[in-house]
């Protein structure tokens, strides 16, 4: 673990990321008037992403079932109520 004062990390941040990233670091400590303040460690790979992790857990709407309420959606972006209005028999 190399520690080095703020005025050198930044001079030097190019090689120090460097070391990091190669492994021959595996930790630098950069430290203000002696006193450690930061560390400047390699980032985790991140892991895959899993696509289809909850495939056949929903149901799909049928087109029929997925389009049964577009006049409903029409009429409200168009002015209509926004609700049902009972009907004054």
């Amino acid at each position: 673990m190399e520690s080095v004062n703020m005025h050198d990390a930044k001079s030097r941040l190019s090689q120090l990321v460097d070391a990091v990233e190669s492994g021959s670091e595996t930790e630098i400590v950069i430290a203000r008037n002696g006193k450690p303040v930061a560390r400047l460690v390699p980032v985790a790979p991140r892991k895959p992403i899993r696509l289809g992790l909850a495939k056949g857990h929903y149901a799909i709407p049928s087109l029929e079932e997925w389009n049964k309420d577009d006049a409903e959606i029409a009429a409200l972006f168009n002015g209509g109520p926004l609700w049902p209005v009972p009907n004054p028999e």
